[in-house]
């Protein structure tokens, strides 16, 4: 008996006539190929189950369940598998259907030898392609996945980086003023509740973050005199006092990543009734997360000391806010901004040492 090469096609022949069964399986056989036969199309399933054939050629007429059922389950248990068909003389509308359920080929019975042969080969040569093709396609989604995954790590850092240079900024705007890290990171908590509450995006989360954050970086163009002047200030003090939003927005907008916190800086001392500054904006002409941080700056305000006065109680600053709501601040907000309990501001207004954004 003649030793057949390991790297020989296995081919899966099912005919339930023997005759054609052994016919194929000589003149296969002697082209090089190793062939299985069964008589049915449920065998034939069986068979492919237990091993795998690059290679599987049926009868498309069969007792039972015939080559349209053994092609369809062949292209769901095993789709890298080509299937040629052989169909009766004449039984064109048979060829075409094969063809559109996906089979490599079809043959007339008797098949030639050389018709045969080439289409087994063509078959093969349109396999080993789609196999190429789909492993081609999977190292690439690997690399793809690999590359995400580095730029994703990448952006991170260089999030986290943008981050501290923020809070870097930040602490050195708070040192100036005589105020801690702390009241940066209590009115960026408390934006972010309210805008909780009020039922913004999380995704948009961060940039309010931001702007609440960064709202008082105007300050760094007001001369010291004026910002630290533990007295009023005069109208013209006011006048130059009043430009840190402008100040604060041209500073920002030039940075891509933070055009939406700009945005929020310019009009973070604006009033709901129009009487703020620096554009007079009123209503929803200012933007949400402006209106949302302009209460959480009142309420830190007012429960903590400053140098001209001495913090009020939770429930007092509570109670401002309501009675503003409508005029000074947006009643929406105002109304998101109650809903907090006062167990949960208390926690909010703890020093912590996560940053919020």
């Amino acid at each position: 008996m003649t030793e057949i090469a390991p790297e020989a096609t296995r081919i899966l022949i099912v005919d339930d006539d023997a005759a054609v069964r052994d016919v194929i399986t000589v003149l296969l056989r002697e082209e090089g190929y190793v062939c299985t036969t069964v008589a049915s199309a449920e065998a034939a399933l069986d068979e492919a189950r237990k091993t795998d054939y690059p290679l599987v050629i049926s009868d498309v007429r069969m007792p039972a369940r015939d080559g349209f059922w053994l092609l369809e389950q062949m292209r769901e248990a095993s789709p890298d598998t080509a299937v040629i068909m052989l169909t009766a003389y004449g039984d064109t509308e048979a060829a075409v259907e094969c063809l559109r359920n996906g089979a490599a080929d079809y043959l007339l019975k008797p098949p030639k030898v050389t018709e045969l042969i080439r289409a087994i080969e063509r078959a093969l040569g349109r396999r080993r392609l789609e196999l190429a093709r789909g492993r081609y396609r999977r190292s690439l989604e690997n690399r793809v996945k690999e590359k995400t995954a580095e730029l994703s790590r990448t952006l991170h850092d260089l999030e986290s980086t943008y981050s501290q240079t923020l809070w870097t900024l930040v602490a050195a705007l708070d040192a100036r003023e005589h105020e801690t890290s702390d009241h940066s990171q209590r009115v960026v908590r408390y934006t972010l509740a309210i805008a909780r509450r009020v039922g913004l995006a999380e995704t948009a989360l961060p940039d309010v973050g931001r702007g609440a954050l960064l709202h008082d970086i105007g300050k760094i163009g007001v001369p010291d005199a004026i910002l630290l002047k533990p007295g009023k200030l005069t109208p013209e003090e006011w006048t130059e006092m009043r430009k840190h939003p402008q100040i604060g927005f041209n500073i920002l907008k030039s940075v891509d990543f933070l055009q939406v916190p700009a945005e929020m800086v310019l009009c973070h001392q604006e009033r709901f009734d129009g009487g703020g500054y620096p554009r007079g904006l009123s209503g929803d002409a200012i933007p949400l997360s402006a209106r949302i941080f302009a209460i959480a700056d009142c309420f830190d305000a007012m429960t903590s000391d400053r140098p001209y006065r001495k913090r009020t109680s939770t429930e007092n600053a509570r109670k401002e806010i309501l009675r503003c709501a409508g005029t000074q601040f947006d009643p929406r907000a105002a109304d998101a901004f109650l809903s907090l309990g006062e167990d949960e501001l208390l926690e909010l207004s703890r020093p912590s040492d996560e940053r919020p954004i």
